[in-house]
């Protein structure tokens, strides 16, 4: 079993910046596809950022969305990933969910993840 839990999430302006946060507890060895979800107001989840660990070493994914403006970084010592979000934007705005896998191979595919943090909201105004 693998426990996440998210923080950092709060309201900004546009242009803002929000640093999430995603503590993994449990048998983390299992996580080597980290992904941040983001569920906006009446739409569906979407996978917006991804951070895979490969034997050959580690690889990063992005939402063309996101791409440019938001990064993902892993502190494996503290089996923590983070997502540093600039230039937010109103759409941006939804809770934002992190979530573990052991293999994706489409990683923005919640259908692989069995692990869920609860979410964080984010909200940014115009």
């Amino acid at each position: 079993q693998v426990q996440l839990v998210e923080s950092g999430g709060g309201s900004v302006q546009a242009g803002g910046s929000l640093r999430l946060s995603c503590a993994a507890s449990g048998n983390t060895a299992s996580c080597r596809f980290m992904t941040w979800f983001r569920q906006a107001p009446g739409k569906e989840r979407e996978g917006i950022a991804t951070a895979a660990t490969f034997t050959a070493g580690d690889s990063t994914f992005y939402a063309d969305s996101v791409k440019g403006r938001f990064t993902i970084s892993q502190d494996t010592a503290k089996n923590t990933v983070y997502l540093q979000m600039t230039d937010l934007k109103p759409d941006d705005t939804g809770v934002y969910y992190c979530a573990a896998a052991l293999w994706a191979s489409v990683c923005a595919d919640q259908k692989y993840y069995k692990y869920w943090g609860q979410g964080t909201q984010v909200s940014v105004s115009s």
